[in-house]
């Protein structure tokens, strides 16, 4: 099978690393990619808004699956224009790709589904929204409606603080509507599905770490770390959060005739009244990709396919006995300005057993591999309990060095 991977990140790394596995692999192609995919395929530096040229160059190559991973070309249309030329594509239309890209279609979405979630009112400018405020004066969580990166939710514990995250938020491209939701209070997860319009084959349940600080300080990030399993979801709450959460989306958006075939990734807030959904996602999330994809046997190259045709089948992957834990490395100044250009030392020389390093923001200088983003490398240690897992992930980190380094050392700590 001929392959065209979408994507520069570590989520795209983690997909290429894991498809580079399938013995129905025949060539991988990566658009534009970074140095640790192009240990898996050949990396082609196209622009990822040029979709006639992938189109294009797809069709030379003969392509037979289209995999996107980012969020911003899904909800351009990407898939759309693959689909139109008659290639499959895991990855959701534009569309069906409106429950990440809008959340006050998530909302509709799950008002007609009968998903749990917290009360939340929709603002068409800032100055309503902060009218709003004035008035109840109030704490809420401020939400952009657009794709923001994953830094376009503040939780704000007083009504000074909700103003200050409406102008903030509104300020931005993303924030032109806003919404304001009740804060919901218990601990995070996140549960993701392939989906392939119809069935569903779901996940182990992950926990992200937004925040840059230790003891969830800091401000918000596209996230510092992950781990999987979750041992706090048991099996009957897992079945729970699948059977309100994410089955329910999947049907309401077949009716609504826009089928959702790719990962379908809900962030979930498990209160104590049950799970509510926090928000959507339409693809892998990153870093959750570096971690559930190592926990994965099995063909995912065969799943994804099968998701995209609409052939899926519940037992094409399973579960791996164990745990991952991924360590984010971010470079010097993240996650306002990330610093370029610094020299990164020691990935080639760490050979540890259980251990994979997943290149995120990083490019070839005229020194060698250097930092090219916020998060550069996620360092993902898998082992047979949480505890050597994150032994792992960490020692493999402190082997690796560039200038302003930064991490939590608190990822999957209880």
């Amino acid at each position: 099978m001929n392959v065209l991977l979408i994507g520069a990140g570590g989520r795209e790394h983690a997909i290429a690393w894991k498809i580079a596995q399938s013995p129905e692999l025949h060539k991988l192609l990566i658009v534009p990619g970074n140095p640790g995919t192009g240990r898996h395929g050949r990396n082609i530096p196209f622009p990822l808004n040029d979709f006639d040229a992938l189109v294009d160059l797809a069709d030379r190559e003969l392509i037979d699956l289209v995999i996107v991973g980012p969020e911003d070309p899904l909800s351009a249309g990407i898939a759309d224009r693959f689909i139109a030329a008659g290639m499959p594509v895991f990855g959701p239309t534009a569309a069906a790709a409106q429950i990440e890209s809008s959340k006050a279609f998530a909302k509709q979405i799950m008002a007609a589904a009968g998903v749990p979630t917290a009360l939340s009112h929709v603002f068409n400018t800032p100055a309503d929204a902060a009218e709003f405020v004035r008035r109840d004066n109030r704490a809420w969580v401020v939400k952009a409606d657009g794709l923001a990166q994953g830094k376009g939710v503040v939780v704000a514990t007083t009504a000074e603080e909700t103003l200050a995250a409406i102008q903030a938020l509104g300020a931005t491209d993303a924030g032109a509507r806003l919404l304001l939701e009740e804060r919901l209070e218990g601990r995070e997860v996140s549960l993701l599905a392939l989906c392939d319009g119809e069935r569903m084959l779901p996940l182990p349940p992950a926990r992200d770490h937004k925040r840059l600080g230790e003891n969830d300080t800091g401000p918000n990030t596209g996230g510092m770390g992950v781990i999987a399993p979750v041992d706090d979801v048991s099996p009957a709450l897992y079945q729970q959060i699948v059977a309100t959460c994410l089955q329910p989306v999947i049907r309401e958006l077949t009716a609504l005739g826009t089928p959702f075939r790719g990962v379908l990734y809900a962030g979930v807030m498990l209160t104590a009244a049950g799970p509510k959904v926090l928000e959507y996602n339409a693809r892998f999330g990153d870093p959750e990709a570096q971690v559930l994809l190592p926990l994965l046997e099995g063909d995912l190259l065969a799943a994804l396919y099968a998701c995209a045709t609409g052939t899926l089948q519940p037992d094409q992957l399973r579960r791996r006995k164990g745990y991952a834990v991924c360590v984010v490395l971010a470079a010097a100044g993240y996650p306002k300005r990330p610093r370029r250009g610094d020299p990164i030392r020691g990935v080639e020389a760490l050979d540890e057993e259980g251990v994979m390093v997943f290149h995120a923001g990083t490019a070839m200088g005229p020194n060698g591999l250097c930092t090219a983003g916020g998060r550069v490398l996620g360092i993902t240690g898998f082992g047979p309990t949480l505890r050597a897992a994150r032994e792992r992930a960490y020692r493999a980190a402190d082997h690796i060095f560039f200038d302003g380094k930064q991490l939590r050392r608190d990822i999957g700590k209880d």
